[in-house]
């Protein structure tokens, strides 16, 4: 089947992020345990939507109410997304980024952004770069209740730029990203600029690994190619 799109990742993928994680997630395990969660449910190790993910379980064993874990979700995001936006001002974008994107355009790909990061702060960033304009959809956690590796996430942008995973390449840095394109049956594209190592992303079910944003138009090329020859 041909490659129609191709759904990137933003954090380690598009742009280096310089978000200070662990104050932001000390901020908002102190939030949460403030509110009631126990201390030893949340950890710093854990992202902050892992932190959410127990606690809204929690909440539900506990009987609390969907306005007490909306509220809860709320403040916690907010905290985070005050980080982002201030990080969003310092960060790079990633090597060969520009030239990738115009050679998908030219191929006539379709082009998503998939990321846990907030509106503000996505739009902050490829503002910066003037690069708003090489995407087709943007989905920002904003968009979605839940966000990858919940398949929910890759769906909203399917969706949107009208394919299916199977003609979709999905590039990202992390474990995440990989499992959330396999999940769906995409095509899961590992690039070891980010949190990743090579052997980490081909264990999470990558079915290619490429060593820069270079190499994706390159690889979906080659697909397209092959599978034109396979069809005669």
């Amino acid at each position: 089947m041909p490659i129609k799109a191709v759904i990137f990742d933003l954090d380690g993928t598009i742009a280096s992020f310089n978000l200070d994680y662990r104050t932001v997630r000390g901020l908002v395990k102190g939030y949460l345990t403030k509110r009631g969660v126990p201390s030893s449910l949340v950890s710093l190790d854990d992202s902050v939507f892992e932190m959410l993910r127990k606690t809204e379980a929690w909440a539900k064993d506990s009987g609390k109410s969907s306005e007490f874990v909306d509220e809860l979700r709320r403040e916690a995001l907010t905290t985070t997304e005050s980080y982002e936006v201030e990080a969003a001002s310092t960060t790079k974008l990633m090597p060969g980024v520009v030239d990738a994107l115009k050679a998908l355009k030219e191929m006539g790909l379709k082009i998503g952004l998939c990321t846990i990061n907030s509106e503000k702060s996505v739009n902050r960033i490829l503002e910066r770069f003037g690069i708003e304009g090489s995407f087709d959809v943007t989905v920002p956690r904003n968009r979605v209740r839940h966000v990858k590796p919940d398949p929910e996430h890759l769906e909203v942008a399917l969706r949107a730029l009208e394919v299916s995973p199977q003609e979709t390449l999905v590039v990202g840095d992390s474990r995440v990203d990989m499992q959330t394109g396999k999940a769906l049956g995409a095509i899961a594209v590992g690039l070891p600029t980010g949190v990743a190592t090579l052997e980490q992303l081909m264990s999470s079910g990558a079915d290619y690994v490429v060593t820069s944003m270079s190499d994706v138009p390159t690889l979906a090329k080659k697909m397209n190619e092959d599978s034109c020859y396979s069809s005669t």
